[in-house]
């Protein structure tokens, strides 16, 4: 027979989300958190975002290195490459190029 024993705070979290995003849908999560974050933005600044994150890439930049940032830039245009093609980037560039042109 097994023996009953109490739910972690951690596991009654993670259960209660589920029960959330089955009742509400994914979507949900998203909407709150603009409005959390809109909240936060109104609050104290949009310029709080830039501090926040600022300081988290001095975080990140302390734990793994410089060469973190190069590994996942690589890893990102690699995955937009896959995703996109690869002339892409040639595309949006002659996009942009022609924008400013136009706005001269």
């Amino acid at each position: 027979m097994e023996e009953r024993r109490e739910m972690t705070v951690r596991e009654a979290g993670k259960k209660g989300g589920e029960t959330v995003k089955r009742k509400y849908g994914p979507g949900y999560y998203a909407e709150i958190g603009k409005k959390g974050g809109e909240a936060v933005a109104e609050e104290r600044g949009r310029e709080f975002y830039a501090e926040i994150g600022k300081k988290g890439g001095e975080a990140v930049m302390r734990r793994h290195g410089p060469e973190f940032y190069s590994e996942i830039g690589k890893k990102g245009g690699q995955s937009v490459k896959a995703k996109h093609g690869p002339d892409y980037y040639a595309r949006i560039g002659r996009k942009g190029g022609s924008a400013k042109k136009r706005a001269e």
